[in-house]
């Protein structure tokens, strides 16, 4: 993000209206590669293919601002592999990392990553380095430290099905596991800090906290989040797109002041049920709209949904969620015209 972005961030987060409304997308490997024209893998093993696609991104949409830039990741492999997790690497498709507790006893024996050298972190982290001197020659500074949340590290793991039945009958071991990957996390938010001065911003992203009621997640989710969001940085950013409600009015407690949700629960809602305490990042429908509409549908669900809001501040126009597969340059040159006509 350019200083000018961060600024206008900080601004919307701090309650004040832009005309006309700002635009930000979440993007990574769901999208970025195929939209420019390579396979998933190449993207992933080429620091120039990494760097031209996100250049190419920018440039194209310089009103957008892409959060959380340059987003140097390995899908969900990311994070479970410094636990030692399998993963597997399709050449144009999804990464995925299988499941290594295999019973709850596995827990207490689960290894303690070391986030400066274990799994594919290391090469997440040096290929930021590699780049950032083309990243800052283009204007652009790298500004949020990124991970996938416990909860969904915890599910990848374990398996999501194991891990909230654990969560009932052995709430011991599942306590045990959080703070485990909450002790790493706090290491890998610290080390990308520590790495990249410029960083004041941290992003998590866990659809697990939709899993949850609210008995289970103010148990099991919001004290380890709390520890995590505690950082001393001017944007706390979370990307939840499974089911909110019951997590909504939780997340001022959480800590976090900026919130990329899914698309079912309306912004006047949302803003209701967080006592418009924090910016919202969303919510036109991300693959039956934003990807598979016609540039005339995009614009005219675009407006709709910017017409139906009772009041535009901390808000940030954007999808449900993050960037899904397919979304054409058109589609988001419709959206960037029916968010610019909406004054």
């Amino acid at each position: 993000m350019t200083d000018k972005q961060w600024d206008i961030l900080k601004r919307v987060i701090n309650g004040e209206v832009f005309n006309p409304m700002p635009i930000g997308f979440i993007i990574d490997c769901p999208w970025l590669p195929n939209w420019y024209g390579k396979n998933i893998i190449d993207y992933f093993s080429n620091d120039e293919i990494f760097f031209d696609a996100n250049l190419k991104a920018i440039n194209e949409f310089p009103e957008i601002m892409f959060l959380p830039g340059f987003w140097s990741e390995y899908g969900m492999c990311t994070e479970p592999s410094a636990f030692g997790a399998r993963c597997s690497y399709p050449e144009n498709e999804f990464p995925h990392a299988y499941k290594m507790i295999n019973s709850a006893d596995d827990i207490d024996e689960l290894h303690q990553p070391d986030p400066a050298q274990d799994g594919i972190l290391p090469f997440m982290l040096n290929r930021l380095k590699l780049v950032q001197p083309k990243i800052e020659a283009a204007g652009h500074k790298i500004r949020f430290s990124v991970s996938r949340g416990p909860l969904n590290i915890a599910s990848y793991l374990m398996g999501t099905t194991e891990l909230l039945t654990t969560m009932m009958m052995q709430p011991d071991k599942i306590e045990t596991l959080m703070k485990k990957i909450t002790q790493f996390l706090k290491e890998w938010h610290e080390l990308q800090r520590k790495t990249f001065p410029t960083i004041d911003g941290i992003l998590m992203l866990d659809d697990i906290i939709g899993f949850l009621g609210e008995t289970e997640f103010r148990e099991f989710g919001l004290p380890y989040f709390k520890e995590i969001y505690s950082g001393d940085v001017s944007v706390k950013f979370l990307h939840n797109d499974a089911p909110c409600r019951v997590s909504a009015p939780i997340l001022p407690e959480m800590g976090i002041n900026l919130f990329n949700m899914g698309f079912d629960v309306h912004l006047n809602e949302l803003k209701t049920l967080t006592r418009n305490s924090i910016t919202m990042l969303g919510n036109l429908p991300p693959r039956d709209v934003l990807a598979a509409g016609t540039p005339e549908e995009v614009e005219q669900k675009t407006k709709e949904l910017i017409d139906s809001l009772e009041d535009r501040s901390r808000i940030i126009m954007s999808c449900g969620g993050g960037m899904p597969p397919n979304v054409s340059t058109e589609n988001i040159m419709a959206f960037l015209k029916a968010v610019k006509s909406c004054r």
